[in-house]
């Protein structure tokens, strides 16, 4: 079954009908269509949105970002919606990375030869090179042993006579000896797992650089059998001390596997399929950096539910989670991420600001602040909103800051301007994450 790649970005549409193809429009295959619609219908049962359907030949994507694979071969990569002018399609990948490596807390290998190769290469295909770059350091290092216990009948004494069974050898084979022996081998959890990840990356990937490491990595590990039981195995990998050499290539391992996804494709297959809701992979982007921004003394905690909207029948109802809460010398400030676009000079359509945002934050307010002090409302930074829009005031008391972070810097701008500016270092607000 051949695979055919399909790119494009958050609220694009999809068709059956001959279209000229772009990152915001694309045609699939008929099958293709069919079942992203019965996928469609699955996560809307869950209460998730992924595909809007429109007429009988569209598709409308939703907010979610990664790769899905279907079963007849057709992979589409989901990227970013926020640039608009350039190398769009390559930097758009270049932030997806970034976000998932924040998101996950990987630490991919850059510097090497094969990943330079992929710099441009789909988001399925990264995550692949990743896997191998990792897998054939760990290799070199040296793959872990483990002592299996063996129970077998031999014609000679070795290792420790199993007395029981021996006794109960019938007549005519007392001289056949029931043993049991530890034996050294490479099968164990961790290294299962890493094989079955290897022939999945080996059978899937297109890339000419990645299908030469998986083949060369096959053979050194040709001894090792591929896992059967993935969650059993996942919950017996060891994270003691001879194993932490192991711990960077688990995330890819992971992720190969399906085992550590935000939003995972249920069914009977899943293939290569990786999806991330965007609105997520901001908001733990943007703690991050404020996390490594923090002054001493300074506390985040993220989704706070101290609070309820109100008490009914002595319980509360309605809980109120903040995105982010940031303390500091018995003071509070509300922060809420939202990724979607302003436009700082449309005053008439209220920036395209949510009055159910507002609400929520005023909320917020009330509950977290009583109703005094500052909040803000994060959002990526772009062409149209390159700079914070003027304070909102609910009271005299409780302002609301809206202000643009940006993605390709590291800043949060309008930063000095605002109150909570004391907790974060003022060394540089432009403090490279993944360094």
């Amino acid at each position: 079954m051949s695979s055919r790649l399909i790119t494009i970005r958050e609220y694009a549409r999809l068709t059956t009908e001959v279209v000229e193809p772009s990152l915001d429009i694309a045609q699939v295959s008929s099958s293709a269509f069919d079942w992203l619609c019965e996928l469609s219908a699955r996560f809307n049962r869950g209460g998730v949105t992924l595909l809007q359907v429109q007429g009988r030949r569209w598709l409308k994507w939703d907010s979610y970002v990664g790769v899905l694979e279907t079963p007849c071969g057709t992979q589409l990569e989901i990227l970013p919606k926020h640039f608009e002018e350039g190398d769009c399609l390559r930097k758009s990948r270049q932030l997806l990375r970034k976000l998932i490596q924040c998101a996950l807390q990987l630490k991919p290998r850059e510097a090497s030869a094969t990943n330079l190769e992929l710099f441009d290469a789909p988001l399925s295909e990264w995550v692949m090179g990743q896997f191998l770059a990792e897998l054939d350091l760990l290799v070199k290092r040296g793959v872990r042993f483990d002592y299996q216990r063996v129970e077998e009948e031999q014609r000679f004494l070795r290792g420790q006579l199993n007395v029981v069974a021996q006794m109960r050898q019938p007549p005519g084979r007392q001289h056949h000896f029931q043993l049991r022996h530890d034996v050294f081998l490479p099968d164990r959890a961790e290294n299962r797992l890493l094989k079955l990840a290897l022939e999945q990356v080996a059978k899937t990937t297109q890339d000419a650089a990645n299908w030469r490491l998986a083949s060369e990595l096959r053979a050194m590990l040709a001894e090792v059998p591929a896992s059967r039981h993935i969650s059993l195995d996942f919950r017996a990998w060891s994270r003691d001390r001879l194993m932490a050499h192991y711990q960077a290539v688990k995330p890819w391992c992971e992720l190969i596997l399906n085992q550590q996804m935000p939003l995972a494709v249920s069914g009977q297959w899943q293939g290569m399929s990786m999806l991330f809701p965007m609105e997520k992979l901001f908001e733990c982007y943007v703690e991050r950096w404020l996390r490594r921004q923090l002054v001493a003394g300074a506390r985040l905690t993220s989704q706070a539910a101290r609070h309820s909207l109100c008490e009914h029948e002595q319980g509360s109802m309605f809980r109120l989670e903040p995105d982010l809460l940031l303390e500091k010398d018995r003071q509070a400030w509300v922060l809420d991420t939202k990724w979607k676009k302003l436009d700082g000079a449309d005053r008439r359509n209220n920036y395209g600001l949510s009055q159910a945002d507002f609400y929520q934050l005023f909320a917020y307010g009330q509950k977290y602040l009583h109703g005094r002090g500052e909040m803000a409302m994060i959002y990526p930074r772009s062409a149209q909103f390159h700079q914070p829009l003027a304070p909102f005031d609910f009271s005299p008391e409780l302002r609301l800051w809206v202000l643009p972070f940006d993605l390709e810097s590291d800043t949060l701008l309008g930063l000095d301007d605002v109150d909570f500016a004391r907790c974060v270092s003022q060394k540089t607000h432009a403090l490279a994450l993944l360094a």
